[in-house]
């Protein structure tokens, strides 16, 4: 059970911003709207729809996701400088989310200046923002590599500044769980800010940490639809929401139902199928083959979905090919209301078998009934050739 006591995990979707970094991505006015009304319509709580500091073109494609949302907030995304912050102003949204690098490292290449530098250019830049109306979010690139000491010292700023939230980014994906939820809890004890996780997923661990950030004291978690964006990627809007609601213990309000549509969407405009095996919205992710997985999800689904295909709108396939067992094969017959005698069923199997190793494919409905009618003894009598016994 999901305690009632805890706060839904608030659920920032930067699909339209840092999903579309992706190399080779880029989505037209029409298509970010489009993808922001599906956001919209899953009940996503926040879209990070751009940077205005690109130009023109790109302050009225923010501004057009604005008016085309009726529920979620909409987010521009800036560096720490008044010239985004004006830049942000022009798309007549009411938050931003202020970016600076908080690791040594990244301090020094960018600016060629100190700690002392950024603690300036929040305490600057955030209040002038303020100053002009603007609800601000502060998210600190590189968190993950940077001094935690130092960290504590940005966040601090930020709030004096009158910033609500702080972003950890693990923006080289160089976190594993066991580190990120022990900084979670350090940093919750620290502060009383809104705390966000924005997890890379170079490491393939990006939608674990967020979990394990959510479970030290995160309220908020940063993702793409698809893992869309840099390098391998982001935390996925599809396998957060389904996780914290499934193994995770938390709530979100993101609607289940419509994840398999928003993330084909994203898909075909981006550019980039989605693979089959991909977890939750991928066409086999509850797919079945296996005869001694088939014969037991027969007898009872749950004994090889922990998943219900139903929570997210979807049906579960069993797929006949070269690992399938005569169950699937009687099963797939009966639904096609053929009745089934068990020894035609029987060769039918060995047919389906060869028929997939062989195309490496799965068997169609029509081949199966073709086999199937193979095996019939009157038909094959009627069809031996004169003399035979």
């Amino acid at each position: 059970m999901i305690p009632k006591t805890l706060p839904p995990v608030i659920i920032n979707d930067t699909t339209l911003r840092d999903g579309e970094q992706a190399p080779g991505v880029a989505f037209s006015i029409e298509e970010k709207v489009a993808i922001a009304r599906q956001l919209d319509a899953a009940c996503v709580d926040e879209i990070e729809a751009g940077v205005p500091a690109m130009g023109p073109a790109e302050i009225e494609a923010i501004a057009a996701v604005g008016a085309a949302v009726d529920k979620a907030a909409v987010i521009a995304w800036c560096r720490m400088t008044r010239a985004d912050v004006d830049a942000a102003k022009k798309t007549g949204l009411e938050r931003i989310n202020l970016s600076v690098p908080v690791s040594d490292l990244q301090i020094w290449v960018k600016f060629r200046r100190s700690r002392e530098d950024v603690i300036e250019r929040i305490r600057d830049v955030v209040g002038y923002a303020r100053d002009l109306g603007l609800a601000v979010s502060v998210g600190g690139e590189d968190s993950s590599r940077a001094d935690f000491d130092f960290l504590r010292q940005a966040i601090a700023a930020a709030e004096a500044a009158g910033a609500h939230r702080f972003r950890f980014a693990d923006t080289l994906g160089v976190l594993e769980p066991f580190r990120t939820y022990e900084l979670f809890k350090a940093l919750r004890a620290e502060t009383s800010l809104e705390l966000e996780f924005h997890g890379h997923d170079d490491l393939g661990l990006a939608t674990a940490n967020t979990l394990a950030a959510v479970r030290g004291g995160a309220t908020h978690a940063s993702v793409c639809v698809l893992g869309l964006g840099e390098r391998a990627g982001n935390a996925a809007l599809e396998e957060v929401v389904a996780a914290l609601s499934q193994v995770g213990g938390r709530r979100t309000g993101v609607d289940l139902t419509h994840l398999t549509d928003l993330a084909e969407l994203v898909a075909l405009m981006a550019k980039r199928p989605i693979p089959a095996a991909k977890s939750i919205v991928g066409s086999a992710a509850f797919a079945h083959e296996s005869g001694i997985h088939v014969s037991g999800l027969l007898r009872d689904p749950e004994c090889y979905e922990a998943l219900s295909p139903a929570l997210f709108g979807r049906e579960r396939r069993i797929v006949l090919g070269k690992h399938s067992g005569k169950a699937a094969i009687s099963n797939a017959l009966t639904l096609m209301g053929v009745a089934v005698d068990e020894r035609r069923a029987e060769k039918t199997l060995t047919e389906v078998r060869l028929r997939a190793e062989l195309l490496k494919r799965a068997v169609a409905d029509s081949e199966l009934l073709e086999f199937y009618a193979a095996t019939d003894p009157h038909r094959q009598a009627e069809t031996a050739p004169a003399g035979a016994e």
